[in-house]
């Protein structure tokens, strides 16, 4: 008897990815610890994307934020990322040129470099125990905000994420700016508000960053956050290439 044939989630393309200027993200990530880059997703893309929010089956589990100190809000893990085909194209396309940039930091911060493919990341993740997606996507309303955080979930972290907005700032919500601390050895941290637009992306370090100084590279830790929304809905998908235990 024939076996049926595994059914697979269609595949979705996303012409703004071709012509990413890669150097010039990375040039932008050294000067300012965060690169935000061009529309990559369309107005009815992150629609689709909003729209996966109130389909329970997608998700493996939903945080309310003020039940333990985080911030107020609330956000949810895809349970599978290859289900929803833009977060699966988005997190399997971003993350070689990503893992290209994160490979050129690596001798500089005295760490490991990372395999060219996701799957590889995703399989050596499983072998330490981390299975558990992390792409998520995060809503907030009025008076909500996020703390200061960093996204580590296990011993394995790839050193960079993206965070794409999926509202119109201004338009749908006001208030909510990104919100990234980076604490400098020695001096006062320093603080960068971003403001993407709908469809952009911020690529950010998930712990610390190098900073050339007087004798090599320093390590600058880095933890990102949100202000509290003024008025309406803001929401965004959240891409994390690791997993968690």
């Amino acid at each position: 008897m024939n076996q049926p044939t595994p059914t697979r989630t269609p595949e979705v393309t996303i012409p703004a990815l071709r012509d990413l200027n890669w150097p010039d993200l990375y040039a932008q990530l050294n000067e300012e610890g965060v690169a935000v880059t061009p529309q990559l997703l369309s107005r009815e893309q992150c629609q689709e994307i909003i729209g996966t929010y109130d389909e329970p089956g997608l998700f493996r589990s939903t945080v309310v934020m003020q039940r333990y100190n985080f911030g107020r809000g609330t956000y949810k893990y895809y349970a599978d990322p290859a289900a929803v085909p833009l977060v699966r194209a988005l997190r399997e396309k971003l993350y070689p040129p990503m893992a290209w940039m994160a490979n050129q930091w690596a001798p500089q911060l005295g760490e490991r470099t990372f395999p060219p493919t996701l799957d590889e990341l995703i399989a050596e993740c499983a072998d330490n125990g981390q299975r558990r997606p992390t792409p998520l996507l995060l809503n907030y309303h009025q008076g909500d905000y996020a703390c200061l955080h960093q996204d580590i979930y296990g011993d394995i972290v790839f050193p960079l994420q993206i965070a794409v907005m999926l509202n119109r700032p201004g338009e749908h919500f006001t208030g909510g700016e990104n919100v990234f601390v980076e604490q400098r050895p020695r001096f006062q941290s320093r603080a960068l508000v971003v403001k993407p637009q709908l469809g952009q992306g911020m690529i950010f370090p998930v712990r610390h960053r190098p900073v050339h100084g007087r004798n090599g590279y320093r390590r600058h830790p880095m933890r990102h956050g949100t202000n509290a929304v003024e008025t309406g809905r803001r929401t965004t998908l959240g891409v994390i290439f690791h997993n968690a235990r």
